[in-house]
């Protein structure tokens, strides 16, 4: 069995291969809305996908059976497709996977990535993540971005990854990236735990104004930024039905406007802190859904 499909070989110059993946590195599944909306916005071009055979437990992660003209039942198996576009003002292309973190043989999966990534000659790896954390969603998406690399991250302006702990697909394939030689940074957005079951928008857009802002890239957000004023409004509307939710917020909102502006992010290890809070959570039966639940 071919696990890795050509459609097409398309000729690209100066890729950079962006990565974004549902499951586990995907809290309130920003990172998979950004990479679906660059996708679009871009009018990128399916060109390769990987098999799911040999890579989930489809117990864990099941296909979905939808109806073909309101009769013919169509399987839906887990996705993981390349697609290439230009990417408008840069002057290079890219190539956008967008995937579902698979369940078995991580280091064989993320070797086809990275051999993808070397066939077209790929400049930089960049993966995007969000995850869950302390923030109020009344306030545009805090976005870190790290790498290994000290010449990638003084030319980027990134910070230097020093996280320890559990790790996704994300963590695996830099590590792959690393091992053969290709360059590779993250970017995360984090997103407000007491919505976390509520896809984030404004996390999107944080992450692909961020991309778009590396790369320099031009990306038409208008579509985003109407999605993530809408969430605002639906969110605080439901807040605003529980008194104790709502001085949470409160709280948050005054502990963001306190620090300003230019301390608004935190840094890459805030935001791991966060992440392994989050994994031992899930761990113990508490996967920090409870206040969504509940409200």
């Amino acid at each position: 069995m071919t696990e890795l499909t050509f459609e097409s070989r398309p000729q690209l110059d100066r890729p950079v291969l962006i990565a974004a993946f549902r499951g586990w590195n995907d809290g309130g599944q920003g990172a998979s809305l950004a990479g679906a909306y660059l996708a679009r916005a871009w009018a990128a071009t399916e060109f390769a996908s990987i098999d799911p055979e040999n890579f989930y437990d489809f117990q864990a992660t099941r296909p979905m059976v939808s109806l073909a003209d309101g009769y013919a039942r169509k399987i839906d198996w887990p996705e993981n497709t390349f697609l290439h576009a230009p990417m408008p003002g840069s002057g290079r292309d890219a190539i956008i996977l967008l995937g579902v973190e698979p369940n078995l043989r991580w280091r064989t999966f993320s070797e086809l990535i990275t051999g993808v990534a070397r066939d077209f000659d790929t400049e930089l790896v960049l993966t995007l993540g969000s995850l869950l954390a302390d923030v109020p969603h009344t306030r545009p998406s805090p976005v870190t971005g790290s790498a290994t690399d000290p010449d990638l991250i003084a030319r980027l302006g990134l910070q230097a990854s020093r996280y320890e702990g559990p790790t996704g697909m994300v963590g695996v394939l830099h590590d792959a990236c690393s091992r053969a030689g290709l360059k590779s940074a993250s970017l995360w957005a984090a997103v407000p735990h007491y919505v976390s079951l509520t896809p984030s928008p404004r996390a999107a857009k944080a992450l692909v104004d961020r991309l778009a802002d590396l790369l320099d890239a031009d990306v038409d957000t208008a579509e985003l930024d109407e999605a993530a004023d809408s969430y605002a409004q639906q969110v605080s509307e439901a807040v605003a039905a529980d008194e104790e939710t709502q001085s949470y917020v409160q709280d948050l909102e005054r502990r963001v406007d306190e620090l300003g502006e230019e301390s608004d992010l935190p840094s890459g290890d805030t935001l791991a802190a966060e992440l392994t809070r989050f994994l031992r959570e899930r761990e113990n039966g508490d996967d920090g859904d409870d206040v969504a639940r509940e409200r």
